[in-house]
């Protein structure tokens, strides 16, 4: 898998960072730091949405993929996981950009946490008023 040509792409979610790498020639296995999807994400939910990119194209078999991904949770990192995999995609073959960008998968989400104000419990919870 090492000596291959591959295509990278990076996607992020929130705090959690990815680097995919496609391997050309591959059987449609995918690892994740080192460890089969399957050991590395519980839910069928986080698998899917892994795996969106490359049933909207048709490559489900067409390559091998390593990710390395770190930062935030699970749930963020398959996000991160999916942009990377649709930017890695747009690297193979620059024709898929309008399915992919048309299903959403080429834009980063911006949500993150909002940080906490002065004055506040939490980013916008406030103590409890009282009247008297």
């Amino acid at each position: 898998m090492a000596e291959s040509k591959y295509y990278y792409g990076t996607g992020k979610r929130k705090t959690a960072i990815a680097k995919v790498r496609l391997y050309e020639k591959g059987k449609g296995e995918i690892t994740v730091n080192d460890k089969t999807v399957k050991e590395y994400f519980d839910t069928q939910s986080e698998f899917t949405a892994i795996a969106a990119p490359l049933k909207l194209t048709g490559n489900e078999k067409t390559f091998d993929i390593s990710i390395k991904v770190r930062g935030s949770g699970k749930e963020a990192q398959a996000d991160a996981i999916c942009h990377g995999i649709s930017r890695a995609l747009l690297e193979f073959d620059i024709e898929l950009r309008p399915t992919l960008k048309k299903a959403g998968l080429l834009t980063r989400d911006p949500r993150a946490k909002e940080r906490k104000k002065p004055g506040l419990k939490r980013a916008r919870r406030a103590p409890q008023w009282s009247k008297r």
